[in-house]
């Protein structure tokens, strides 16, 4: 039940285009309190804090398996301002809005007030999947909410220690070095799991086939070793663990880091259905009118002002400060972190400790809500929005591309030519088409070019190889549907990674050949009276249809395993061959004669 509620409501979420958020967290609140088909205390026990804790870790050392430090080209400053500055600046106004708004005692509000620095990676990530935003805010954002998340649970950590603690006085100083010494040695543990994993790559010590068992055997062993030291100081060991292995590349880099993605998509489904189905209806009526004026505050100045004082006379444009000024949802981890700091505060027996469940949950719904469902507005707003993504990727400069990328912009598309030759760019540039020099499956391309803004990738070099591999490696982050080469060798076509262009899949020698003796792109308009079967009837015997242009400029190509719906209103591309010479002298014949006046 989880899993299909969870993985459920990410599919609806991806296809309405909402965030996947706050639909999980409706299906889990339904499925829990509502109904009561799934009560977490009842089905896990006291392995319900173990599983999510662990899922947390693997979250975690999914992201920071995807920071690499070439990012920092476009955002390391400003993530540098919102860690040093903006950390202090955030907790100290939580914290204060906590006390006063909230009425939490100032120990606790100072413990909670670490807690909200986070902005949860689980929530930014498919939030950033659905912007086209500059790579800049993308990158802040991203990074942001995955350094964060560490710090902000040591925060937690250094003022749990503090206010917990026994003994005839509580030396601040000294629990902060032993805070910070914990810290550096869980640190230290991520760093050297990272180096172990990756030269033991290098070197062949683990076969294949074990690898992606290996490290995540390895996360969990890192992440509970280091709350051995100190509780929660776990969090520092995965994320640093992570943030190595992104930066120490190795040949299994790429299928680890999709493999781990598809694993923490799995577990942010799962933990998010748990954690909003241990709701109860006795927690959900400890809801004050209080906690409005805290949420109020948290939105709309806490952020605000932390950002802004953070990034003030920074090189970033205002009107990026704003958007991330605005955008900070909570997630996983602040449910996760205050849920276990509560029930030790408890324990301890200290007022006001059982408000700060219903206070985080009230925090997440309330961040998750306003930033996700305003984010796509508040960009277009701004004029930082790219808009959808309607450009085509054609790799490979030759004649057929050429001739393609034409054909393609005449209908109204945005088209880029990518190819490592400079000379074979030239006639490119001569029709006024977008190109790219460099080879697409670089890392450092993603420096210079806006994968997102692309709805198809059609690889057609001269390499039946590398036309595959492209589509191989561009699949997971793109989608396989988006991804289509030419025709292979029959031997071979068993091993294409993508879907073969056109019907009868001709190869990219075959294309170009056809480009040379004559042959062009032509489009038909489908209409009530000219529909698509009058249109295949009268298409020629070598011609053949390659692509739909929907009215809402998404194109549809037609493949060897794949044939587009054609409705009324639609635009086909078609590939034709020359008309012989006696039967355009027919047509010309059979044309009316103008007459005069």
């Amino acid at each position: 039940m989880i899993g299909i509620l969870g993985i459920g409501a990410q599919w609806v979420a991806w296809r309405i285009n909402k965030p996947a958020i706050a639909l999980m967290l409706i299906a889990g609140v339904i499925a829990g309190p509502v109904t009561g088909m799934i009560d977490p205390q009842r089905d896990f026990g006291a392995l319900q804090q173990p599983i999510i804790k662990l899922a947390v870790a693997v979250i975690l050392f999914e992201g920071g398996l995807s920071l690499n430090f070439r990012e920092l080209r476009h955002a390391g400053t400003a993530v540098l301002r919102l860690v040093l500055v903006g950390v202090p600046i955030g907790w100290l106004l939580g914290t204060l809005a906590a006390h006063y708004a909230a009425g939490l005692p100032l120990g606790i509000s100072a413990l909670f007030g670490g807690i909200l620095v986070v902005t949860g990676p689980t929530v930014i990530g498919p939030m950033l999947r659905t912007l086209r935003v500059p790579n800049r805010v993308r990158d802040t954002l991203k990074w942001e909410g995955i350094v964060n998340d560490p710090i902000g649970a040591l925060l937690a950590v250094a003022i749990f220690a503090y206010v917990t603690y026994i003994g005839p006085d509580r030396d601040a100083v000294a629990i902060g070095f032993d805070v910070a010494a914990a810290t550096l040695a869980a640190g230290g543990l991520g760093a050297l799991l990272g180096f172990a994993m990756t030269s033991a790559f290098r070197r062949g010590y683990i076969p294949e086939y074990l690898k992606a068992p290996v490290v995540l055997v390895a996360v969990i062993a890192g992440f509970v070793a280091a709350d051995l030291i100190k509780h929660e100081t776990g969090l520092i060991t995965v994320t640093i663990m992570g943030v190595v292995m992104a930066n120490r590349q190795t040949q299994s880099t790429t299928a680890l880091k999709h493999f781990k993605e598809d694993l923490a998509v799995l577990l942010i489904s799962g933990v998010f259905i748990i954690l909003s189905a241990t709701l109860d209806w006795s927690v959900i009526q400890r809801f004050q009118l209080s906690f409005v004026a805290f949420l109020l505050l948290v939105l709309f100045v806490v952020r605000p002002v932390t950002v802004l004082a953070s990034l003030m006379f920074s090189s970033m444009p205002w009107r990026e400060r704003l958007f991330i000024a605005w955008i900070a949802p909570r997630g996983i981890v602040a449910i996760a972190v205050t849920g276990l700091f509560a029930l030790r505060l408890e324990d301890f027996g200290m007022r006001g400790a059982d408000l700060l469940v219903p206070l985080a949950f009230s925090v997440v719904i309330a961040t998750i809500f306003a930033h996700g469902f305003s984010a796509n507005w508040l960009a277009r707003r701004l004029g930082i929005d790219k808009g959808k993504g309607d450009g085509v990727l054609l790799v490979g400069a030759n004649p057929f591309t050429t001739a393609l990328g034409v054909a393609l912009r005449d209908l109204g598309l945005s088209i880029t030519v990518a190819d490592t030759a400079k000379f074979a760019l030239r006639a490119v540039r001569k029709k006024e088409l977008e190109v790219y020099r460099g080879d697409i499956l670089d890392e450092a391309m993603q420096d210079s070019i806006d994968m997102l803004q692309f709805q198809q990738v059609i690889a057609a070099t001269d390499s039946d190889s590398y036309n595959a591999l492209v589509c191989a490696d561009l699949g997971p982050e793109m989608g396989t549907d988006k991804l289509t080469q030419t025709g292979l060798d029959e031997v071979r076509l068993s091993r294409g990674r993508g879907r073969v262009l056109f019907e009868d899949g001709p190869t990219i020698d075959e294309l170009q050949t056809r480009v040379v003796a004559g042959w062009t792109f032509g489009k038909t308009r489908i209409t009530d009276v000219y529909g698509y079967d009058k249109y295949r009837e009268r298409l020629a015997d070598e011609a053949a249809p390659m692509a739909v242009l929907k009215p809402d400029k998404r194109l549809l190509l037609f493949s060897t395993s794949a044939r587009p719906t054609v409705d009324t209103g639609d635009t086909i591309l078609t590939f034709q061959p020359p008309e012989p010479k006696t039967e355009a002298r027919t047509k010309q014949a059979d044309k009316p004669a103008m007459l005069p006046g």
